[in-house]
């Protein structure tokens, strides 16, 4: 890939613009670094709680009718921050950024779950504040300006000089509204967005939701436009980077939330439909649609639909 495709995130120098969002692989390290190896710029772990959590029951993840996305109730399974060390030494291999996703049911568990994951050194914190499976999780946080300014605030003072990205849910009212106070609060980059939910699909045979937690998060294709949507608002509303996600399956999807204002693309449910070389193959593509309509940079394409 030449350098035209080189972006930045917070400071986080980044060889591609796509990132592998949090929870599609997992935290075994070893897929994570595969994932660098096919192309991601940065990989993100899956979110990283306070207690060890199993999740939620199978069947947890559903694949919707004509290729339009996943539904998943996974929630929110985690080793517990403290019963890690085996994969914090093995990611310490990894050739490209580890961004470290954390999630909460409080505050508190917030603050020390991040405390302990900043002295990792990851390269970035993920903060999960946006869940829509899990009820004593995510959209407490996210869908609320103050809620969302206070644990961005109290984690930022806990991990020094780690950049902080609070990920939003597409359920708030006013995103733009979110996303501004946890700039406020000290935040150095957003991600936009989370899986859209709760939704649900049932089998009709069976009289039963597909899903045994009964409703889960919308990811792929058919959630694009509302991430595109999130991202741009956010572009008008704040000042610190953003990494768009939500759909992107291709080259020209990267292109349209690039010019809808993120300056790194998030990669999740592409995995699903086109294998670990989604990656290669977005990127490749980027590249060829910035070349043939002269643009030198990610920078310079970057917003550019709100000219």
């Amino acid at each position: 890939m030449g350098n035209i495709i080189n972006a930045s995130l917070a400071g986080v120098e980044l060889k591609t613009p796509t990132i592998l969002a949090s929870g599609f692989l997992g935290v075994n390290s070893g897929i994570l670094k595969r994932a660098a190896e096919c192309g991601a710029g940065a990989v993100t772990t899956k979110s990283i709680g306070f207690e060890k959590r199993d999740g939620h029951n199978n069947p947890t993840v559903f694949e919707l009718e004509a290729g339009t996305g996943l539904i998943n109730a996974v929630g929110l399974p985690t080793p517990g921050f403290r019963n890690m060390e085996e994969e914090w030494l093995e990611l310490k291999e990894c050739k490209v950024p580890v961004i470290a996703s954390i999630f909460g049911a409080s505050v508190q568990e917030f603050v020390e779950v991040a405390e302990f994951v900043a002295g990792k050194k990851p390269a970035m914190i993920e903060l999960n504040i946006s869940c829509p499976n899990s009820k004593s999780h995510g959209q407490l946080f996210g869908t609320s300006k103050e809620a969302s300014f206070e644990v961005t605030s109290a984690v930022k003072n806990v991990i020094g000089k780690i950049p902080l990205m609070p990920k939003l849910s597409p359920q708030a009212l006013n995103i733009a509204e979110i996303g501004k106070a946890c700039e406020e609060a000290g935040a150095d980059a957003l991600c936009a967005i989370n899986t859209l939910g709760p939704g649900m699909v049932i089998n009709i045979e069976a009289r039963k939701p597909v899903l045994h937690y009964k409703t889960g998060g919308l990811s792929g294709p058919a959630i694009k436009p509302i991430a595109v949507r999130c991202v741009w608002q956010l572009f008008e509303s704040v000042k610190i980077p953003i990494l768009g996600l939500g759909g992107i399956t291709n080259g020209r999807d990267a292109v349209e939330i690039i010019q809808a204002g993120a300056s790194a693309v998030g990669v999740g449910t592409a995995i699903h439909y086109n294998g670990i070389e989604a990656f290669g193959k977005i990127n490749s593509e980027l590249e060829d649609w910035m070349q043939a309509n002269g643009f030198s940079s990610i920078e310079k394409l970057r917003g550019i639909a709100h000219d």
